[in-house]
């Protein structure tokens, strides 16, 4: 099964996205700090500025002296002021001239006066300097805070998923006994374990299928295999002739179909146990091939030795070896490069449902590659490769191409691998 490029994990993507959200609350709550710092400061000014006209107009009426620069009606005063004073109301407020704020402040007097108080509102930049700078860093501190928390959050979900993913893709390539909830923990109950129990529940009702199938698969090849042995015995007694030698063909072909699904019945239980050995992998090779494809080529690139099952490799090889000679066109070629096997023919090459989904019974593809056959062959070689460890893959290449990649072992003439 090849597993896809994976891009940014959840973690990242989950950590980036709490920093920019991080950092968009920081920076608003910045400048909602600063304007009400500002606004709080306009204020105090304004305080400031009544305090100094109620002393402007006592001093006044004590001494008629104006103080802090008061006046007397001044014709400026903005209209809200004037309106406050003939109520007989004190007032201040801010106006802006040229975007420049002038803080006011008003007192009514006798006589239908109206002193009055105005100076230009002078920001105290040393205060929102430091106030900007400790803004910064408190910004800086709550995305730096996110961001190490959203790491640890979904870094553990994020290993979660993981481990999910992993189990599933056990599952997939047939592991019976994994299950996905083990595999996440069940201490956590979230989505991330709804997802486990989800994909358990369809693995286990897959592997009761599968098994119910298995156990037909058996059942008949076991119902069949004696009187399919009886039959291919009774056949051999029929009299010479062209009659008696097809029924003695078919009797042993079906004889053959039998013997294989029994083989494939035992591989899909992964019951099956490889008695592994150490071979030098070009005499093995070299004399199966001169047995089982004659006509063959053998090309060894470079020598290994390998861990392996003798009597299941010979079955691979058969396998792979027939299915070049009775589905593609000549020439036959076995490559050897090391651990690697690689039998070509030079025919229609495999047809595109195998190459993205594997081997699979009663399969054969395309009418080009399915003239004979039940499809089995590659499949028992794709059973027997997973008991021996080996890893078998298809691709077409001017041909056919099927490798299989044994575990290598250390040879006897060197001790390396």
């Amino acid at each position: 099964m090849r597993r896809p490029r994976s891009g940014p994990g959840l973690r990242w993507k989950l950590t980036a996205a709490i920093a920019v959200v991080s950092a968009l609350v920081a920076l608003a709550m910045a400048v909602v700090v600063r304007n009400a710092a500002r606004v709080d400061m306009m204020n105090n000014s304004r305080n400031l500025q009544d305090d100094r006209v109620q002393v402007a107009s006592r001093n006044y009426e004590s001494t008629h002296r104006l103080v802090f620069g008061a006046r007397i009606n001044d014709p400026r005063l903005p209209g809200g002021l004037r309106q406050a004073a003939e109520r007989g109301q004190r007032a201040t407020d801010i106006e802006y001239l040229s975007g420049e704020p002038i803080v006011w402040a008003s007192i009514p007097m006798a006589d239908n006066k109206i002193l009055s108080i105005s100076s230009r509102f002078v920001e105290p930049d040393a205060i929102l300097d430091n106030l900007d700078g400790v803004l910064v860093v408190d910004c800086a501190a709550v995305v730096l805070a996110g961001s190490a928390l959203s790491v640890l959050v979904g870094g553990s979900l994020s290993r979660r998923l993981r481990k999910a993913a992993v189990a599933a893709r056990q599952v997939a390539e047939g592991a019976p006994d994994v299950r996905v909830r083990d595999a996440v923990g069940r201490r956590v109950r979230d989505e991330t374990d709804e997802l486990a129990r989800a994909v358990d529940a369809m693995a286990d009702a897959l592997q009761d299928r599968l098994e119910a199938e298995r156990r037909v698969t058996a059942d008949i090849a076991h119902e069949l295999r004696t009187p399919v042995t009886g039959l291919v015995a009774a056949a051999g007694l029929l009299p010479p002739g062209r009659p008696s030698e097809l029924v003695q063909d078919r009797a042993q072909a079906l004889r053959t179909l039998v013997e294989d699904l029994l083989e494939v019945s035992r591989l899909d239980s992964a019951a099956e146990r490889a008695d592994l050995q150490e071979i030098p992998l070009p005499d093995f090779v070299r004399r199966r091939v001169r047995g089982l494809a004659p006509d063959a080529t053998l090309t060894v690139l470079r020598e290994a030795w390998v861990h392996t099952d003798p009597r299941r490799l010979e079955r691979v090889l058969g396998n792979l070896l027939s299915n070049a000679e009775r589905h593609g066109r000549a020439p036959v070629e076995v490559e050897l490069d090391g651990p690697l096997l690689r039998v070509r023919d030079h025919g229609p090459g495999y047809p595109r449902a195998l190459l993205r989904e594997g081997p699979s019974r009663f399969r054969t593809g395309s009418s080009d590659r399915s003239g004979q056959g039940h499809g089995l062959g590659l499949t028992i070689a794709a059973g027997q490769a997973r008991v021996l460890g080996a890893s078998l893959s298809f691709r077409n290449d001017d041909g056919a191409v099927a490798e299989l990649l044994l575990p290598e072992a250390p040879g006897p003439d060197n001790g390396t691998a």
